[in-house]
């Protein structure tokens, strides 16, 4: 069972250990979530988690698609979830 520290703040960081050895970092005023294999490793993650929910990082291109190996023009038959209609 996952245990984490400290339920009665809504700013900051807490830490919850799951139970396979992993630790998630989870901002208490986003919601915004990482892990890692350590704390420190799960802060950094965090970090750019953060970062990119705030609007942060680069778009990804049709270059960059096609590098990972992906058509930029095929959307696939799957509806789009809710939040992304």
């Amino acid at each position: 069972m996952a245990s984490a520290t400290r339920r009665d703040r809504n700013e900051g960081v807490e830490f919850v250990h799951e139970d396979d050895g992993s630790i998630t970092a989870v901002d208490l005023e986003t919601g915004v979530a990482s892990f890692g294999d350590s704390k420190a490793e799960a802060l950094s993650m965090l970090a750019e988690a953060l970062e990119l929910h705030e609007g942060g990082g680069e778009p990804v291109t049709d270059a960059d698609l096609e590098e990972w190996g992906l058509d930029p023009d095929v959307t696939g038959d799957k509806e789009l979830p809710e939040f992304m209609q």
